[in-house]
């Protein structure tokens, strides 16, 4: 085998925001892309399955080609345990991403202690749900190319 073609790629992490900027992204992503994880941070943040449903039919009702999005919700200090289950049951929702409270775009309202989400992740593990973590120490005294690996050693 000499060649290997790939013609729709997956995208495994994407930001679509909402709205117009929605509209100017999601063009680009459907003529490289046929499916894509969807980040939660907008304004405001997707957090609950329901939130979840709305925004991607946002987005599909702005596609133009076949495209499937993998939704994701927010994960906060105050996610029920309920809503593992409540995602996993959609079929629309595929990772539950963790932002360090304050590390970047709209994270203002995550996680402030890891430790206290175990009986969460503990969920998420039976559910088969997969935990993305946006791994950025938010101290802003850390150098910024070293906040993942800090983050990392932490925790």
């Amino acid at each position: 085998m000499n060649f290997l073609e790939i013609p729709f790629p997956d995208d495994f992490h994407l930001h679509l925001r909402d709205e117009d900027i929605m509209k100017a992204v999601l063009p680009f992503t459907e003529m490289r892309f046929r499916r894509a994880l969807v980040m939660p941070n907008l304004k405001p943040s997707i957090k609950k399955t329901e939130e979840a449903l709305e925004y991607r039919n946002r987005i599909l009702e702005s596609c133009h080609t076949p495209f499937y999005p993998l939704m994701t919700i927010y994960l906060t200090d105050s996610t029920p345990i309920h809503e593992v289950k409540k995602a996993r049951e959609s079929g629309i929702i595929f990772a539950i991403k963790l932002y360090p409270a304050g590390a970047t775009t709209n994270a203002h309202d995550g996680v402030t202690d890891i430790k206290k989400l175990y009986p969460l992740f503990e969920e998420m593990e039976k559910e088969n749900m997969i935990l993305s973590i946006h791994a950025e120490d938010p101290d802003p005294s850390v150098d910024i190319f070293d906040r993942e690996n800090v983050y990392i050693d932490k925790h």
